[in-house]
């Protein structure tokens, strides 16, 4: 769906060189600190920004040269659904059957019931979570191909994201060929929908892997200082001091489990991955 190579763009003392892919069918995470490069990335790929060098395809062309049909197949949700708050989710419904030869105008608005979006109330009188669904619900109202989302659930309650996820859900599951990019903090949200996660840090990808892989095989090893001298730093992808000794993240979870049986070994998750990643050595 999406293969970016070598992308490089600077940013005075900013440099972003990223490679990875968003294959068919599957939901991509974009994880990393606010600056890492996240909406550079999300820029090139939708053809807003030139990269400096390197190469970025969508459907199989140059991000920078898709055609008007091609660009109907790409539905977007940033921090903003493009449309005046003084518009209803009807009006949005009026203006998107004339963008787009795809657009169910019934289902839209019976998504927006669904959901909790009045047909007739102004989008300016929504909560910040009622925002956040229409603009997915927009984003995928004419059956796009790409979806790429930043941040759709920020801000939100857990009942706001939960309805999200659901929209989401229920949008790949009616063609297997969609695909989703999705940047976002929280994460439970990424570790309950991502297949796979790209962590990206001050412009470069350092980690990327299946999300079943990171929740069944990594894990956070805690010990003193002696332990961690006599350890194998082999199996050891990142490590940080701590008041105790040492925080050290591992691919291989079961190797010390079976053999280090007085070890603290917990789970790995998307934020411990995040900590340990980008402040560990």
């Amino acid at each position: 769906m999406v293969s970016v190579r070598n992308l490089t763009k600077n940013y005075g003392s900013f440099s972003l060189h990223v490679t990875l892919d968003i294959p068919d069918g599957r939901i991509t995470g974009l994880i990393g600190k606010n600056g890492a490069g996240k909406s550079t990335v999300i820029k090139s790929i939708l053809g807003l920004i030139r990269p400096d060098g390197g190469s970025v395809t969508v459907f199989g062309k140059d991000a920078q040269a898709l055609s008007p049909e091609d660009k109907q197949q790409l539905g977007v949700a940033l921090s903003d659904s493009g449309f005046s708050q003084y518009l209803t989710p009807g009006d949005c419904a009026k203006i998107l059957e004339k963008m787009y030869g795809h657009f169910d105008r019934r289902a839209f608005l019976e998504a927006c019931r669904r959901y909790g979006l009045p047909e007739n109330k102004q989008i300016q009188k929504f909560s910040t979570g009622m925002k956040a669904k229409l603009r997915v619900l927009v984003a995928m109202s004419h059956e796009a191909k790409l979806l790429i989302m930043d941040e759709p659930t920020a801000g939100m309650d857990v009942e706001a994201r939960n309805d999200i996820l659901d929209i989401i859900r229920t949008y790949l599951a009616k063609k297997e060929d969609r695909s989703v990019l999705i940047t976002s903090h929280i994460a439970a949200d990424l570790e309950g929908l991502c297949d796979d996660i790209y962590l990206i840090h001050q412009g470069k990808i350092l980690l990327h892997e299946d999300t079943d892989v990171i929740l069944s095989d990594y894990g956070v090893l805690k010990m003193d200082e002696k332990t961690f001298q006599t350890l194998d730093r082999k199996t050891i992808l990142r490590y940080k001091p701590e008041a105790f000794g040492y925080c050290c993240l591992t691919n291989q979870k079961r190797f010390y489990l079976e053999n280090y049986p007085g070890m603290v070994i917990e789970n790995c998750g998307i934020d411990d991955l995040i900590l340990l990643m980008t402040g560990g050595k």
